[in-house]
């Protein structure tokens, strides 16, 4: 969690996959909707739209989440 989000394009895809089931798990306690195929798209779309140069892996899972809640209110 503390390797640098920058690392997250060039992971493989093997790594990526380990990487949001483990995440997914633990954070589907939280709410079912962050699930690992949750976590795989949105540390994507995070990794690729701006410059994460200075964040951390556990920073985009906490961007994330916080997404998630606040999208949580609009949903059906």
């Amino acid at each position: 969690m503390d390797d640098k989000a920058s690392l997250w394009p060039r992971a493989g895809a093997s790594e990526k996959i380990d990487f949001t089931n483990r995440v997914g798990k633990s954070m589907s306690t939280l709410s079912p909707n962050l699930d690992s195929g949750y976590f795989m798209r949105c540390l994507e779309e995070v990794a690729n739209i701006g410059d994460t140069k200075d964040l951390t892996m556990s920073d985009m899972v906490r961007t994330c989440v916080s997404l998630q809640g606040s999208g949580s209110g609009n949903s059906e």
